[in-house]
């Protein structure tokens, strides 16, 4: 097997119930890891491979696959354990998507995005003046829509799951939470940066209440205890009796919506598959409500036809030309996307040659295009930044990759009392007021505004690439609206950059979307100072930010082995065997 690389490793043995560690630094300043575990950020092995956001849930995948488990079985695994060992995204408290391919090339996907309660409406967030009223759907208990990972997870174990035992399946995560895990820095660090919230937006007092520390036994004995009533009662366990009455009971102590009624009538989907042709790749993404699919189409279609292997990567007509495809994209986002149930998606139209051949009709390599003289196109119709991405192969070449949230960071930062989870503060991804953006400063309009039992337009973007009809890779990432390109960057560093993938993973990134008129670079980046200033000679207005995006990603070698690549910018790790 080839020598596994990790980052950053001094070796200082620390002994705890659950295994040695050692300490490993991140190469992300923003981040500032100084990790307990034993992370791995690139592993190439033979059969299968699982790679997430934190080392104990990709173990947890891990430990099901080598139980005789498929891919949907780990997923289910890795998705629960998030729930206790990376609370702040991958939670039972929020929703999110799928793509699923199995070794015989059956396509699907699930959507178990979170949905607006029945009492949900339009201006639910505006004053009597017709004003969006600051952080009302943000944080607190107004800005939680109905949760749908559970029946998420026990949809796709009832289509797909080899192993019978759902219940099985959320094993590895009772004993996180039970018996305790040991945190690291970083994760210590989050807990510390949000107690204000914590203690502002709840009612009751919780286990997140307390300061935390490196190294310490972190034990969450309520949501044990609701993990257990789902493996005991299945969704009956999440969406009936006691874990329903907590959640209602939470919603009723403040200014919350969600009831008995809203809980049960919870559906998650499973929709066709977004297939698009890229050269001689096939894309496998998202439906709506999710924008990912359709955008990260739209900008492989524009460039398609330019000579991308006669630019030198980062280079300015590289840049250039990324950013210009993006702003006219996600013009296009705001406007014509929302809940497919709700609104008429013009798909077809958004994804022919012919539309996007006029769509960069204003295009000019050698000048920016000022974002106030893009508008959506014109269509005849004929027919949000913290979130975790997992990506997972079994051993019979089956693949799922699946992008799930809360939203932001801890969602909306109020925990189930009594039942000790977190929830969504996905409202917030609805336009709650035409023109005016959300916390990721994008804008939307009637197609995503607020209506009951709606879905919330996403950026998530869980994608899985073949190759000459051949699994290729499977690739997602949190990050908000910097998920479709980060997903696009990683996927074009590969097949016209011709990067391994952990230098696809790994190199710096840039953002661009309509709205505000800027182009992102990360703060740690290697864009020269020349490069900057020629950008901005051809008009580019260019920005610095923390980190961009979380990929996780596996690439099928030409050998058939399969490389896991976890991103450096947090503990992302990667597994398999």
């Amino acid at each position: 097997m080839p020598n596994i690389k990790k980052i950053y490793i001094y070796p200082f043995i620390l002994t705890t119930i659950l295994a040695s560690y050692i300490i490993t630094f991140s190469s992300c300043k923003q981040e500032q890891h100084l990790s307990i575990y034993d992370i791995q950020k690139q592993v190439i092995e033979d059969s299968a491979m699982v790679v997430t956001a934190h080392p104990l849930a990709t173990k947890a995948g891990i430990e099901i696959l080598k139980q005789g488990g498929n891919a949907i079985d780990a997923a289910i695994a890795v998705q629960f354990a998030l729930t206790v060992v990376y609370p702040r995204a991958g939670n039972i408290g929020g929703g999110g998507f799928m793509i699923y391919r199995s070794k015989d090339n059956e396509v699907n996907t699930l959507d178990f995005r979170e949905k607006a309660p029945l009492s949900a409406s339009k201006n639910m967030y505006l004053d009597s003046l017709g004003n969006v009223i600051e952080g009302l759907s943000r944080n607190g208990h107004l800005a939680v829509g109905v949760p749908g990972v559970v029946d998420g997870m026990i949809k796709a174990h009832q289509k797909y799951g080899s192993i019978k035992d759902f219940g099985k399946l959320l094993e590895p995560a009772i004993r996180y939470a039970q018996e305790g895990i040991i945190l690291s820095e970083g994760e210590a660090q989050h807990y510390n940066k949000y107690q204000e919230d914590f203690k502002k937006f709840n009612t009751q007092k919780n286990v997140f209440y307390s300061k935390k520390n490196k190294g310490q036994l972190f034990k969450q004995p309520e949501l044990a205890a609701t993990l257990i009533r789902i493996k005991e009662k299945g969704e009956a366990g999440f969406y009936e009796g006691t874990t329903a009455d907590l959640l209602v009971a939470e919603m009723q102590r403040s200014n919350g919506i969600i009831t008995h009624e809203d809980l049960k009538k919870y559906d998650a989907v499973w929709r066709t598959p977004l297939q698009e042709p890229y050269k001689n790749y096939t894309i496998i993404s998202m439906p709506p409500p999710s924008s990912g699919g359709i955008a990260l189409c739209q900008l492989l279609n524009i460039i398609e036809e330019f000579p991308l292997s006669e630019y030198q990567f980062h280079s300015k007509e590289h840049i250039h030309l990324f950013a210009e495809a993006e702003r006219r994209v996600y013009a296009d986002r705001a406007t014509h996307l929302g809940d497919s149930d709700f609104w008429t998606v013009p798909k077809d139209s958004l994804l022919s040659d012919f539309y996007l051949d006029q769509r960069m009709q204003s295009f000019n390599p050698n000048k920016a295009t000022p974002s106030d003289s893009i508008q959506a196109g014109n269509i005849v119709i004929n027919e949000s930044e913290e979130t975790t991405h997992f990506s997972i192969v079994d051993v019979q070449g089956n693949a799922v990759s699946i992008t799930t949230t809360l939203n932001s960071n801890y969602g909306s930062k109020v925990v189930v009392g009594g039942a000790g989870f977190f929830l969504n503060n996905e409202m917030d991804d609805f336009s709650a007021k035409p023109g005016v953006p959300n916390q990721f400063g994008l804008v939307g309009n009637e197609a995503n505004a607020i209506a009951p039992e709606k879905r919330m337009l996403s950026s998530m973007t869980p994608t899985i690439i073949l190759k000459d009809d051949q699994l290729f890779m499977v690739v997602g990432t949190p990050g908000g609206s910097t998920i479709i390109t980060s997903v696009f960057q990683t996927f074009t560093n590969v097949a016209e950059f011709g990067m391994n993938l952990k230098d696809a993973v790994h190199s710096n990134r840039f953002h661009a979307q309509w709205l505000p008129d800027q182009i992102y670079i990360e703060e740690e980046s290697s864009f020269s100072k020349e490069l900057i200033n020629e950008l901005k000679q051809m008009g580019h207005q260019i920005e610095t930010r923390e980190p961009i995006g979380r990929v996780d990603a596996i690439l099928v070698l030409p050998d058939g082995q399969l490389e896991g690549v976890a991103d450096r910018r947090g503990e992302d790790h990667a597994e398999g065997y």
